[in-house]
């Protein structure tokens, strides 16, 4: 988690620095306050993955650029082990694993969520022409799209626009394991 905390604020000041953004403009673009924005950026505040969504959105870059950084592009394969990466974001119900993280030549980055017992998260729309996949590993899950709740079981996956309101919440006793894949409709920073 430190890691993650020190990686996410070197990244939020390089973005900053690299836009010209005074932290009142990063608030106002992201809708995250100026003393939150100033905390994360010290290392001071480890930021809610709804937090951390509205900085990615308000930046224009990926999600999982707050996360790690963004693979080497000459590596030609890539492996990846979810329980060596799996992060729980400000103590959450909600773990990360970021599979693949964003890299400009495709377009994408693919997640392993995992939505403990009782968690929900309704999130703000994406920037326009981002869409989602959902796929659901293990478990039993809700995803809220076109404003409906619609149950989802392992096996079953569901595309959707993520530029409008849309959520993901486990009503279960057991964790609810899925991949999500999130294309972004150009290049991020």
């Amino acid at each position: 988690m430190q890691e993650m905390s020190l990686h996410l604020a070197a990244r939020l000041k390089a973005l900053r620095a690299e836009l010209g953004w005074s932290l009142d403009a990063a608030a106002r673009e992201t809708g995250v306050s100026k003393a939150m924005l100033g905390q994360i950026e010290r290392g001071e505040s480890s930021p809610t993955v709804a937090t951390l969504w509205k900085i990615a959105t308000g930046f224009r870059v990926s999600f999982s650029s707050f996360i790690e950084p963004t693979p080497d592009e000459q590596e030609q394969t890539l492996y990846r082990v979810a329980d060596a990466i799996r992060q729980q974001p400000a103590g959450e119900g909600m773990q990360v694993a970021p599979l693949f993280p964003y890299e400009g030549r495709f377009g994408f980055e693919l997640f392993e969520l995992t939505l403990l017992p009782g968690y929900q998260r309704e999130s703000e729309p994406h920037e326009p022409g981002v869409t989602e996949h959902v796929i659901v590993i293990s478990g039993v899950m809700e995803v809220l799209t076109d404003g409906e709740w619609r149950t989802l079981i392992q096996g079953e996956a569901v595309r959707f626009a993520a530029d409008r309101p849309h959520g993901y919440r486990n009503l279960g006793v057991a964790p609810a394991v899925f991949h999500n894949l999130i294309h972004y409709p150009g290049p991020r920073l």
